[in-house]
């Protein structure tokens, strides 16, 4: 079982590139590359809803839960 991260997939779908989100959501642009590389352990819910609002997206749209 693991967490899909498709932050990549809403970024292509609404156009905007890692450094503008990264700059909009106020983390790093390697936070965010940890975020959107599954490599992170966790997310704050600030940053989840930042991420919901400027992607204009729900959470199910970002994170995606596989059973292997």
């Amino acid at each position: 079982m693991k967490i899909i991260v498709n932050i990549d997939v809403m970024m292509a779908k609404r156009k905007i590139s890692a450094g503008d989100l990264a700059e909009r959501i106020g983390i790093t642009p390697a936070n965010l590359s940890i975020l959107k590389n599954g490599k992170a352990k966790a997310i704050r819910f600030s940053t989840l809803m930042s991420l919901c609002h400027e992607l204009q997206c729900q959470p199910g749209d970002i994170l995606e839960f596989r059973e292997d």
